[in-house]
This record gives structure tokens, C-alpha cells and sequence, in this order.
């Protein structure tokens, strides 16, 4: 330990071994070591005592909608990583979609890279897109380091990203699976979408009744029928129908190479509790009812469900109309994702422990950076955040650090401040100040 220039001591620290009274010793951007509470401190190093507070490996959250360029008065990645750092988050991956262009071509990717450069206060990735017209992109964009591959199977909202019918996916996920890629999908059946009514108006009900569990379990059989077909890595984002479950577990049984998420709003936020022509509640899949989400959380537990993120997803307030029908679906998380998820796991007897596995170790795990990220442990980036759990806060849009301050969880009182937040050995974020942009761009290598 005698070249560590930064020791952070904490009573409570969240290792993989467990949570323990440990001090981290850091040089340069990594640990180096993961000592006792009461290790000497060697000369020259600068001790960072935060007492009682807990200290977390930062958050890595793999599913942020930037929409930078070309939607940036949606969101924009200097303000979208400003209240990922606000909220512990470290490390993002941005989605291919809402931006213009969207990346679906190296050159695009390129653009998208050159626009976040100056601008990120964490490290950031790139996740691609799969088009009905683009498979002899996908590789290419492998290549060029991108973590893998976002398709939808029902219109995704935006012109320029549309979905993939059946063959299509086949086609992308053939090609996808020659190089041992990832699919990231959107799973909601366009067909089940189309035959459900269609009432429109400010009525929450409504809406829920437009997007029915069922477009989400048969595009998830459907997905997970082509997975085993090609012997495919498929990620199921944003599950929100517990319906879905028994399909998934049956399947990893069978095989096949199937990882899922599911999203704080899902385990945080219920149908009972939305207002009529409440939009900012709006996403797609829906947030459904209470009974459900007590099997989502059951799901985490029992690891049928791997990973929660995000899904950021802002836009414009003039968008979140009162209408559900054309409101913009989206909700934006990222600043309150932690302490929102921390709130609702203490409440069901679940500790920090088990908040940072799903959203920093095996969010780390599914993109491959977990050689380096998502556990406080030697050899990994010094990524933190320094949480206070047992001191709450209401929410206050106007103290929200993403561009549109939208938010569902207006007024609510959460547990869980985060005190300061630290990338690669450097404090980025300490009581509400920030430093100027440190991030880096990440590939897949």
C-alpha cells in the first residue's frame, strides 16, 4: 500500500465478499487494495474518512436514452451524466435510438462519439442499433467497439428507428450470433398492440388496457424461440409483465443465452397510484398493477430477473400532454434511481448488498465490463458513491439535474442521499457541486 495516494475509510462498505468497515486504497484511477477499517495510512496519501457513510461501487445503468445530437433539447449528454453523477451512477450506455442520427452505422457511431467527448462527466458507452435494413452494418459496428445491439419488435415511436417484423429479426440475429454479439430487444407484439382498444384520453386505465401483458409474453416467446434457434445472446429489456417469468425461467432451463432487466418505475411505481393524465408516469411497457410488481421483485430475488436500469428516457414537457394516448412515453430516472430503489428494497427487508448487485454488478457483467468496473475490489476503476441510506429527502423537480426536470416521483420522500460520487479516483460530485467533464468514451474491448 505504500504507493496509494487516496485511502476512502468507511464503517460500511459494500464489497463482494459483503458489506464491512474497510479502508480502499487507491493509486492513479484504480484500487489497489481493500484493507481494514483501522490499516495505517502510508505517507503521502490523502485519507478520506466518510464515518458511517456507506461507500458503493458506482453504478453501472446500461439502458440511458441521451438523444444526443439531434433531440438535445430532450436530453443531451452534458446534462443526462450530470444527474447520472448526482444520482452515484458512474458508468452509462447509451441507447442507438432518439438521437439524429440514430447508431446504426459506424459513422454514425463516430458522430455520436465526437458529440459526447467533451461532454460526459462519467464514462460512456455505445450500445448499436439493428434496422430491417442494416445487417451488413452489424459487424462493422461490433468492430468499432460498440457493447451490442438494440432492436425493437414493435414500433419504437420514432421514425427513423423502426422495428424488425419476424424475419428480420432472424436475419440480424443470424448475423449477430456469427460473432457471438449481444440483442438488446424491446419486447412487445405489434399484433397484440393493434388488437387491444384504443380509447386515447387522460384515463390511466386506458392506457394500461392499450398495452396488454400479453404483447409482452408473445414477443418474448417469439424472441426466445430465436434465440434457441441461433444459439443467440438476447438481453430482454424493460420486463414489466410478470407473465413472462415462467417463459424465461423455462427457457435459460433449456439453454438458451437469455438475460433480462427490469426498471425502478416497474418496482417502485404502481397502476393504483397513477393519476389520470398524469403522463409523466407514462412508459412503455406500462406500469402495472401491485400484484405484479410483488413478482418482478420476487423475480430479482430468485435471479429470474437479472439487472435493473433506467431506461431514461426524457423528453420536452410540452410532450407529457394529458392525453396517454400521445403523450411521449418515457420516464426520466436516472438522478432518482438509486434512492428509489433503495427505499423500496429496505421496505421489503432487502439490503444495499443486493441494490448494488443488480444495479452495478451484473449490469458491469452483461456489457463485459466487469473486469473493471462494478465492485469495489482491487484491480477495478476507483468508481463510488458515498450514500448516506438512512437520511431522506423529498423530491423537488427543480433540483433534478437532466434537462426536462419531469419526474414521476414528484413529492415523494426517499431514502438514500448520496453524499458524494467519485470516477476513476477523482470526486466528481460532492454535495450538489460538480468538477468539469472527466468521463471517457468506453468500447467493448
Amino acid at each position: 500500500m505504500s504507493e496509494a495516494e487516496l485511502v476512502l475509510r468507511s464503517t460500511r462498505v459494500v464489497t463482494p465478499d459483503g458489506i464491512r468497515a474497510a479502508s480502499v486504497a487507491v493509486t492513479g484511477e484504480k484500487i489497489t487494495a481493500v484493507l481494514p477499517h483501522d490499516a495505517p495510512v502510508p505517507a503521502g496519501a490523502r485519507l478520506e474518512d466518510v464515518g458511517d457513510h456507506v461507500v458503493l461501487p458506482g453504478l453501472v445503468d446500461t439502458h440511458v436514452h441521451v438523444n444526443d445530437p439531434g433531440r438535445t433539447e430532450w436530453e443531451g449528454f452534458w446534462t443526462a451524466t450530470r444527474a447520472a453523477a448526482a444520482g452515484g451512477i458512474t458508468t452509462l450506455v447509451d441507447m442507438p435510438l432518439n438521437s439524429i442520427p440514430p447508431t446504426t452505422t459506424v459513422d454514425h457511431l463516430r458522430t455520436k462519439r465526437a458529440v459526447a467527448a467533451d461532454k460526459a462527466h462519467i464514462d460512456v458507452g455505445f450500445w448499436g442499433g439493428a434496422l430491417p435494413d442494416n445487417v451488413k452494418d452489424l459487424r462493422p459496428l461490433h468492430e468499432a467497439g460498440v457493447f451490442g445491439f438494440k432492436a425493437f419488435l414493435s414500433p419504437s415511436g420514432v421514425d427513423e428507428f423502426p422495428h424488425l417484423d419476424q424475419e428480420q429479426l432472424a436475419r440480424s440475429l443470424a448475423e449477430i450470433a456469427a460473432f457471438d454479439g449481444l440483442l438488446i430487444v424491446h419486447a412487445e407484439d405489434p399484433h397484440h398492440l393493434a388488437a387491444a382498444p384504443q380509447q386515447g384520453g387522460p384515463r390511466y386505465s386506458h392506457f394500461l388496457a392499450s398495452r396488454p401483458r400479453d404483447a409482452e409474453d408473445t414477443a418474448i416467446a417469439a424472441l426466445l424461440a430465436q434465440a434457441k434457434r441461433f444459439d443467440a445472446r438476447v438481453h430482454v429489456l424493460h420486463l414489466s409483465s410478470s407473465d413472462a417469468l415462467p417463459l424465461i425461467a423455462e427457457a435459460r432451463a433449456d439453454g438458451v443465452r437469455v438475460t433480462v432487466e427490469t426498471c425502478p418505475h416497474y418496482l417502485t411505481l404502481t397502476a393504483e397510484e397513477v393519476p389520470d393524465g398524469a403522463s409523466e408516469f407514462k412508459c412503455c411497457p406500462p406500469i402495472r398493477e401491485a400484484a405484479n410488481q410483488d413478482l418482478l421483485w420476487q423475480a430479482l430475488a430468485d435471479g429470474t430477473v437479472d439487472c435493473v436500469v433506467t431506461d431514461h428516457s426524457p423528453s420536452t414537457a410540452d410532450l407529457k400532454t394529458d392525453d396517454f394516448a400521445t403523450a411521449w412515453g418515457g420516464i426520466a430516472g436516472l438522478q432518482l434511481s438509486l434512492p428509489a430503489m433503495w427505499t423500496a428494497a429496505r421496505a421489503r427487508g432487502l439490503g444495499l448488498e443486493d441494490v448494488v448487485r443488480w444495479m452495478s454488478a451484473r449490469t458491469a457483467r452483461l456489457v463485459g465490463l466487469d473486469a473493471r468496473k462494478g465492485a469495489v475490489t482491487p484491480g477495478h476503476d476507483a468508481d463510488f458513491a458515498v450514500l448516506a441510506p438512512d437520511e431522506t429527502f423529498t423530491v423537488d423537480p427543480a433540483a433534478l439535474q437532466h434537462r426536462n426536470r419531469v419526474t414521476a416521483y414528484a413529492g415523494k420522500t426517499l431514502y438514500g442521499v448520496v453524499k458524494s460520487t467519485w470516477l476513476r479516483g477523482t470526486r466528481i460530485v460532492a454535495d450538489g457541486a460538480f468538477t468539469e467533464p472527466k468521463g471517457q468514451l468506453l468500447d467493448r474491448a
